[in-house]
């Protein structure tokens, strides 16, 4: 049983990405999981305000990261399990990966219209090096596509 890790965060296309690995693991018997980014601050505010709003940014990462666990665990009866990292996007991914060979297949989800995310434009042309396979989800895909792929 192996796990298909997903980056999540507010976006439509992160939410088909979670929704492919769902239907994926649940036609292979593996497993969810969910990693959420909170990225750093770039600037030094007063030792107590900078405090407040890099917990703010986690905080909004957990309750994106947990809302999605429902949803996966209200479909499919599983709940994946859940990380939150703080730290620069592809290295916090990579070093995640590191740490978890039992990782089958790194799933992204790529914006229906416009340039793509940080993620996938860094994963794509690095592709080669990864421990893994890369899934990008296209962005106009449809849900029961979506659904019809990940259970094949």
């Amino acid at each position: 049983m192996g796990k298909y890790l997903v980056i999540i965060d507010e976006t439509e296309e992160a939410r088909k990405a979670l929704r492919f690995a769902m239907r994926w693991a649940q036609a292979s018997s593996g497993s969810v999981q969910i990693l959420a980014l909170v990225q750093p601050q770039n600037f030094n505010a007063f030792g107590g305000v900078q405090a407040t709003i890099e917990q703010e940014a986690r905080d909004r990462a957990e309750a994106i990261a947990t809302s999605a666990a429902g949803n996966v665990y209200s479909e499919s009866g599983k709940m994946p399990n859940i990380a939150v990292k703080v730290g620069d996007g592809d290295r916090i991914v990579r070093e995640y990966l590191a740490e978890h060979p039992d990782v089958l297949a790194l799933v992204l989800g790529a914006a229906a219209e416009g340039p793509p995310g940080p993620l996938v434009t860094h994963f794509s042309a690095h592709t080669g090096s990864l421990p893994c396979p890369l899934v990008i989800l296209p962005g106009g895909m449809s849900v029961e596509d979506v659904d019809r792929i990940a259970g094949a």
